[in-house]
């Protein structure tokens, strides 16, 4: 079987360009036949969603895709995966030393079931447990790891945005198995039924962790949709000059049943806390209408909301470079118009 990674320079429109980094590098091997692991994300009670996305970009590798549900009393949460399409096998581990899902015990598990099964590649979202775990899995395997795929092209070609996200690499991986986090937000999401693969114990051993302790974790609970699932997001920039002045797009959101994002700027500024970051060290986004209030288009910015499926930007400078990758745009002051769509819209 032929596998090719392909990382190469692009952008969108209006985004600027440099040609240092144009030259794309292509190179093929021959490799076994693909098997593919998913290391399944959740929280004891319901999937991650990321997972469902990675599910599908695993599938573009082979139909050969089983997953790895780890956790504490996690049983059900193999019985949902068992379920996604695409799947054909599910690999249950459950131990106390998984609390917490800390990368220092889920490796050393990892690792036994690639031990027993030699897969071909191996796969987890490009969220902070993905992220955790990949490299650590890749170190331990004397593997480079394939951070944040975005896009696969029959079967073999893989991109990844480096620069921000502003440039795609091309790449060529001999490594005898394939370390891949996958954006969840370039590849769509498997469907949740009409699966009916085998669940069975995973390989695992008895695995411990004397190297770290789950203390707690605190939730920040809100009415609004999650960031990254979130089908409309309203963004606030340096331009919305406080803390305070977000209170405008909370409002805006709720009445439109969005969530609610920041730039880099914001966060930095104190404005909100850094869970609403959206951008290349924040969140990934894809909603449906992308809201930009009061940001001026860094790239850093860019590469995390970019992929939008609409990109309104409302910024009193015309030539901010928000507009260069908005749909719509408005010139204007957001102390303005922010309050005047929120009547708009109450009205409907």
């Amino acid at each position: 079987m032929v596998k090719t990674f392909i990382y190469k320079y692009s952008v969108r429109e209006g985004l600027g360009s440099n040609p240092a980094l144009a030259p794309s590098r292509h190179v093929t091997l021959l490799s076994r036949s693909s098997s593919t692991l998913v290391i399944a994300e959740h929280d004891n009670q319901a999937l991650t969603p990321i997972t469902l996305n990675t599910v599908t970009a695993a599938t573009q590798l082979g139909e050969d895709v089983s997953c790895l549900v780890l956790g504490t009393q996690c049983s059900k949460i193999a019985d949902e995966v068992s379920k996604v399409a695409g799947v054909k096998k599910v690999l249950l581990a459950e131990n106390d030393a998984f609390k917490g899902f800390l990368p220092e015990a889920v490796t050393p598990a990892v690792l036994a079931v690639q031990q027993q099964h030699n897969f071909t590649n191996i796969l987890a979202g490009a969220s902070t447990f993905g992220k955790a775990v990949i490299p650590r899995v890749a170190a331990k395997l004397d593997v480079s790891p394939i951070s944040e795929i975005i896009g696969i092209k029959d079967g073999s070609t893989f991109k990844r945005p480096i620069y921000a996200g502003n440039a795609v690499l091309t790449l060529t991986s001999s490594d005898k198995v394939k370390l891949i986090t996958v954006r969840g937000t370039a590849f769509h999401a498997a469907a949740a039924s009409g699966g009916s693969a085998t669940v069975e114990k995973a390989p695992v051993g008895n695995v411990s962790n004397d190297k770290s302790t789950f203390i707690d974790q605190t939730l920040n609970k809100s009415d609004r949709p999650d960031l990254t699932t979130a089908k409309i997001i309203i963004s606030g920039g340096r331009g919305m000059k406080s803390g305070e002045n977000f209170e405008m797009l909370y409002t805006l959101a709720d009445k439109l049943g969005g969530a609610v994002g920041a730039s880099r700027a914001a966060v930095d500024a104190g404005f909100v806390c850094n869970s609403l970051q959206v951008g290349q060290t924040g969140k990934i986004v894809s909603p449906d209408l992308y809201i930009a209030v009061g940001i001026s288009g860094a790239i850093q910015h860019l590469a995390g909301m970019k992929d939008s499926k609409v990109i309104v930007a409302i910024n009193k400078d015309p030539e901010a470079p928000i507009f260069d990758v908005a749909d719509y745009g408005l010139v204007q002051d957001l102390f303005q118009i922010i309050p005047e769509l929120t009547k708009l819209v109450e009205k409907k």
